[in-house]
Order: structure tokens, then C-alpha cells, then sequence
């Protein structure tokens, strides 16, 4: 059986990662720097030390990336190669700033985008954090960078992945990305993207 790193977990179990993992295939384990989320492992992406090196098949990264700080980017990707094996392959999903951006220039800041299960979400909660659990202490919501499609595909080049599939989802305001630690075939990246991208 294959073990994915489901890193920043928050409260979500394997039936709300992908379609891909929530398979008998694969087992979870979850990573996350908040204890009262209960995760297997406490720590966070730019420092997984309590994962050992080679270890999981795959990561898959919810809304995480964006918490990070710019240069603390490389480093938690750094991690994520650090813990994949040879064959191993990383998930990442993340808000589009591009889509975002462009309500922004409409001036709809605080108009809602889209309605979740948390209430009404703006442009301002896309790109800086979702306000409500910050005004509440839980400061861990806090955005402190933002990709593009063809930037979080070059930061995944750049940081050493040999594969990179990604899709942009412009109304959903979201980014996701694959990434393979060993180089693929075109077809075969597709293919494996298509098991884990959202229909």
C-alpha cells in the first residue's frame, strides 16, 4: 500500500483530498503545525523533520503554499522532495491570484466571489487570508504570497521537480499542480494529473 503526506491537513480526512486518494490504494498521513486538528505528525512545511527523508509516495498541499512567505517557499519544497520517493509525486492546489486580481480591478474587493460552506468569500479573503478565523486569533489563516499558473509551474521547475502539469480553474479561483520527481512522458503526466485534478 502507498502513503501520501497530507501536509496542513487542518481538519480534513482522505475522502476530502482527491479522487485519486481516496482510494484503497493509499494511505493518509496527516501533517499539520495546529495540534487541535488532531494530525498525525506536528510540524510544518519548511521544517517536516519528523518525516523521514524518502519516505511517502506522494504529498498532496491544500491551500497551504500561500501561507508561506516568499523565500520560505523553496524550503518547504525542499521538504516535500526530501520526504518523496525516487517515483514520488506532489499535489498542490492554491488560489489564482489572476482571477482573483482581475475582480479586484473590477473594484468587487469585498463583493463575494463565491459562497462555501464558511459563508461569503471575497477577493480580500482570496488574498490575504480568510478574515473571520483571524479576527478570532487563528492568525495561522494568514496569506503571505500567491502564485499564478505559470508561476507556481516555474517555482516547481525551478525547485528541481522533473514533471510539472497544471490547470488553472478561473472560476473556481484556484490553481492546481502536479509535480513528479522523475521525469514522464507527456501522456503519462496527463494521466496522472487526471486522477487527481477536480473533473
Amino acid at each position: 500500500m502507498k502513503t501520501f503526506l497530507h501536509v496542513g491537513c487542518g481538519p480534513k480526512r482522505k475522502n476530502q483530498t482527491t479522487r485519486g486518494f481516496n482510494t484503497s490504494d493509499w494511505t493518509e498521513l496527516r501533517l499539520d503545525i495546529d495540534p487541535s486538528v488532531q494530525p498525525d505528525i506536528i510540524g510544518t512545511m519548511t521544517d517536516m523533520s519528523a518525516v523521514a527523508s524518502v519516505s511517502v509516495d506522494a504529498i498532496f498541499s491544500s491551500h497551504n503554499i500561500e501561507h508561506l512567505y516568499p523565500h520560505e517557499v523553496p524550503l518547504a519544497l525542499a521538504e516535500f522532495k526530501r520526504v518523496l520517493r525516487p517515483t514520488g509525486f506532489v499535489v498542490i492546489t492554491c488560489p489564482d491570484l489572476q482571477s482573483v486580481c482581475a475582480l479586484v480591478a473590477q473594484d468587487k474587493l469585498l463583493d463575494p466571489a463565491y459562497v462555501s460552506s464558511l459563508g461569503p468569500i471575497t477577493p480580500l479573503d482570496i488574498l490575504y487570508g480568510h478574515r473571520p478565523p483571524m479576527a478570532r486569533g487563528n492568525l495561522y489563516m494568514a496569506h503571505r504570497c500567491g502564485f499564478t499558473q505559470k508561476v507556481l509551474s516555474s517555482t516547481l521547475q525551478s525547485s528541481g521537480f522533473a514533471g510539472v502539469a497544471a490547470r488553472r480553474r478561473e472560476r473556481s479561483f484556484d490553481l492546481w499542480a502536479l509535480a513528479t520527481l522523475a521525469p514522464l512522458q507527456e501522456a503519462e503526466l496527463r494521466q496522472l494529473a487526471a486522477q487527481h485534478f477536480p473533473a
